[in-house]
């Protein structure tokens, strides 16, 4: 993907910085799967209070650059750009998220539009999702 389509997708994002929570786009197969990365750095404006002398990356949040890749990659197979999140199933953070980590995002996207959501560290599971998105009527 070039840094054009790269930013022609984020702009379906209704997200801007701090909110936007994805770097990278490694990789997208529209319809299918996509891949993407944020590098989490101590500058984040979260950090400042979640928690003062242990930064941890809110849970929340992982889940946030889970929901943008996976709207981005609706939006690459030529559906409406996802605006809400209708459920959040099975969620399961296995690890902390802290500043230096890479964080690895993916999603599978299902023909009943279901996405399987996986975010990584160093290969290391750190959290995990079903999520399903919709547009607002």
């Amino acid at each position: 993907m070039t840094l054009d389509e790269f930013d022609a997708l984020l702009h379906t994002l209704p997200r801007r910085y701090p909110a936007l929570l994805i770097d990278r786009l490694d990789e997208c197969v529209p319809g299918q799967s996509a891949r993407g990365l944020k590098c989490v750095t101590v500058n984040e404006p979260y950090f400042q209070g979640h928690f003062p002398g242990y930064p941890v990356m809110p849970g929340v949040l992982v889940l946030e650059a889970l929901v943008q890749l996976s709207t981005l990659l609706a939006a690459s197979s030529g559906q409406p750009a996802p605006d809400t999140i209708r459920t959040l199933d099975g969620v399961r953070f296995k690890r902390q998220v802290v500043p230096g980590d890479r964080l690895v995002l993916e999603s599978t996207m299902h023909a009943d539009g279901k996405f399987e959501v996986r975010a990584s560290v160093d290969g290391e599971l750190a959290t995990e999702a079903t999520i399903v998105l919709g547009v607002a009527p």
